[in-house]
């Protein structure tokens, strides 16, 4: 079992936690972490996109000109598509892009990336997080006791000040346990976790 140390607000050690192997000791896979992440970049997509097909744009209601005797190809509509201010063929529509992998692939994939970062030293483990009042100093203070700067927050559950305390900060993203997927682990270089994150975690994922 990986044994990490736990810090206080300070920057003192005060313990140390021996972390699942299931979920921070996991072997790493990176074609499943990369399946996820497209899962989750697709989910994030709006699909409003929208061009107006030959029959939604305005005007062509009359043909141009008599099918035959002109000399030229006939024509039945100056909006088709072969036409300046035509319709788009085959244009984008909306659509939704969202789909799920199965279950196990995305908590393989979890697993890979928190391993990942246990493997790098790229995990701090705090006792508790909490701060007196709502301000984002004491979150910037919190980091550069670490020297931390893109960093992803971690705690067992979301709490109003920290988040409101943490949300000014660029580079910065404050999540519960229940809010760690593995693109915000791949996309922040740090991860700043809770005692009670990371046994939330572990019950939740494992």
């Amino acid at each position: 079992m990986p044994k990490l140390p736990v810090y206080n607000m300070s920057g003192e050690q005060v313990d140390e936690m021996e972390l699942s192997d299931r979920v921070f000791a996991a072997s790493v896979r990176p074609d499943l972490m990369h399946d996820v992440v497209l899962m989750y970049l697709a989910g994030q997509r709006r699909g409003t996109h929208k061009v107006k097909g030959r029959s939604e744009v305005s005007g062509g209601g009359r043909k141009p000109w008599r099918q035959k005797g002109t000399g030229r190809a006939r024509q039945g509509s100056i909006r088709a598509p072969q036409w300046k201010g035509g319709g788009v063929v085959f244009g984008p529509k909306p659509r939704d892009y969202h789909y799920r992998l199965p279950k196990k692939v995305r908590r393989l994939a979890l697993y890979s990336a928190l391993s990942t970062k246990v493997g790098e030293g790229k995990v701090v483990l705090l006792d508790q997080l909490s701060v007196p009042n709502i301000k984002t100093k004491h979150m910037v203070t919190l980091l550069q006791k670490f020297d931390l700067n893109r960093v992803l927050v971690v705690d067992a559950e979301r709490e109003e000040d920290v988040m409101l305390s943490a949300r000014n900060l660029q580079g910065v993203k404050y999540v519960g346990a229940n809010g760690v997927n593995v693109y915000d682990l791949l996309h922040y270089d740090h991860v700043v976790l809770t005692k009670d994150a990371v046994l939330k975690v572990q019950e939740v994922f494992a």
